[in-house]
């Protein structure tokens, strides 16, 4: 018997009132209903039942072998000095030029040699890339990568869509590669108008002056990893260039670790007035669309909607990325988009790829899609006035941290398992390794909270025990290089 004392206040109260009725079950029929209530009150009072007794508070975290409490990734010396180096001055200057071409519609002019329309924009965006990549020592290679699209929905004639893309080649793991873009295409109000100014400094030149920035900056170092930075054309008008983009990877079975879309973060400041300016937004979709059946099925069952290659990838974003070297907070968003909006990182989820899109925390559609008016006092349209450069470049520093520590990183560990032929308190993973992994780590958290909570040290090995219950938590497994950089984690499916 559990005696009064040993318990709360509350609690004690309502063992009191149990022990004066005698046993529950012969006398409960003749509780009044304020007995019935007097009981009811003190079990249910906020004080909790002391630890001692219950422990829930201790389960699982505490039990043996449950590991070291998890820490992030913070940026080592050289990524410090590479994040140093983004400069909101150049940032301004990207983003004025482009708004300077007037209009960057799909649909406007995309003749050699003009001022204005998306043909201009492209030209330049070719030559900056190209001056960057002469930094290189020939190590980054710029490419004009087009195609004409056939008339469809929001393309009423024959139509150039050209993505720029520069590819610094990886030093070490050159088929591995990440891939950060923004699209260099613009809007007013009718999606169709390509005529007017669509001045498009927040949605989407903020994005595509990381591209140029990060390149810039990044053209002088050598990743062990391929890392790509590219701005693509047709966003507005159905993600027309990242599309050709993604297929072109996935036609060369190329393999992309990673990509992020930054778009439409150049504000930290939304339609309420309130200044948001030291947080980003990372959406990351949920269960892949391109898993077999037999894998959705295990997901389901197993409860691993949550652990998509997206969301490890957006967690992995968080860890390297949250930090006072960027000054930035990344807040995951566990969805593909916003509603009733689409970016750049779609066609790489459906081409199988890990990806993500940054976004400012709070937008003000006043200033995007909107033809460029005074109207009732209110500004409406996508100038320059309304972006904060400074925010910009922390956004850049948030990217370019997530792009150097995955490129630097070991890949994933591939093929990862665990094992459930068995009924045991213990879990069981099994995995295959990857080249540059000098260790391998198992990650888990409870299966109600976001993110990992503890981390187990397994060294360099393929097959590991751990004395934590696969019924409880959600599992990780990931690689660690020589340089102390973590890979994302991958989620262990059952065999």
């Amino acid at each position: 018997m559990v005696h009064p004392q040993s318990l709360s206040s509350s609690a004690a109260a309502a063992a009191a009132l149990l022990a004066s009725q005698g046993p529950l079950l012969s006398t409960a029929q003749s509780f009044t209903l304020k007995e019935h209530a007097a009981v009811g009150a003190a079990i249910l009072a906020p004080s909790p039942f002391p630890s001692d007794i219950c422990a829930i508070d201790a389960w699982p975290v505490h039990q043996q072998g449950a590991g070291a409490p998890y820490t992030p990734q913070l940026p080592d010396a050289e990524l410090v000095s590479i994040l140093d180096q983004l400069d909101p001055v150049r940032i301004r200057a990207y983003v004025e030029r482009l708004v300077g071409f007037g209009t960057r519609h799909t649909l406007s002019s995309a003749a050699e040699g003009g001022s204005r329309g998306i043909g201009a924009a492209r030209d330049w965006l070719l030559d900056t890339f190209r001056g960057f990549a002469e930094e290189s020592e020939g190590r980054m290679s710029v490419e004009l990568m087009s195609y004409i699209q056939p008339v469809a929905n929001r393309i009423d004639k024959p139509t150039n869509i050209s993505n720029i893309v520069a590819t610094l080649r990886g030093s070490s793991e050159p088929d591995r590669i990440v891939v950060v873009s923004g699209h260099y295409d613009s809007r007013v109000t009718d999606v169709m108008n390509y005529v007017d100014d669509a001045p498009g400094a927040d949605d989407d030149a903020s994005g595509v002056a990381i591209s140029l920035e990060l390149a810039r900056i990044l053209a002088k170092y050598k990743p062990k990893a391929t890392m790509v930075f590219a701005a693509v054309a047709g966003e507005e008008q159905g993600l027309l260039g990242s599309t050709h983009l993604a297929r072109t990877y996935a036609n060369a079975s190329a393999y992309v670790e990673g990509m992020w879309t930054n778009d439409i973060v150049g504000s930290p400041i939304g339609d309420d007035g309130k200044n948001s300016s030291n947080i980003i937004r990372v959406f990351a979709q949920g269960t892949p669309v391109n898993e077999s059946s037999r894998q959705a099925s295990q997901r389901l069952t197993v409860g691993g909607e949550n652990d998509s290659p997206a969301r490890q990838l957006g967690r992995f974003t968080r860890d390297v990325a949250s930090n006072n070297v960027t000054g930035m907070s990344v807040e995951l968003v566990y969805r593909l988009d916003r509603y009733l909006r689409g970016g750049d990182h779609r066609p790489f989820l459906e081409a199988g790829y890990a990806a993500n899109r940054f976004t400012e925390p709070r937008e003000n559609f006043a200033h995007q899609h909107q033809d460029v008016r005074l109207s009732n006092g209110t500004q409406y349209g996508d100038l320059p006035d309304f972006c904060d450069w400074y925010y910009i470049s922390r956004v850049g520093k948030v990217t370019g941290a997530a792009m150097w520590s995955l490129a630097n990183a070991p890949d994933r560990p591939r093929n990862v398992t665990i094992e459930t032929a068995a009924l045991t308190n213990d879990s069981e993973f099994a995995w295959v390794g990857v080249e540059g992994a000098v260790a391998y780590e198992v990650v888990w958290r409870p299966t109600n909270q976001p993110f990992w909570t503890h981390v187990i040290e397994v060294g360099d090995v393929r097959r590991a025990r751990v004395s934590v219950s696969k019924d409880n938590v959600e599992f990780g497994i990931r690689s660690v290089g020589a340089n102390g950089y973590r890979s994302p984690a991958v989620f262990p499916f059952p065999v």
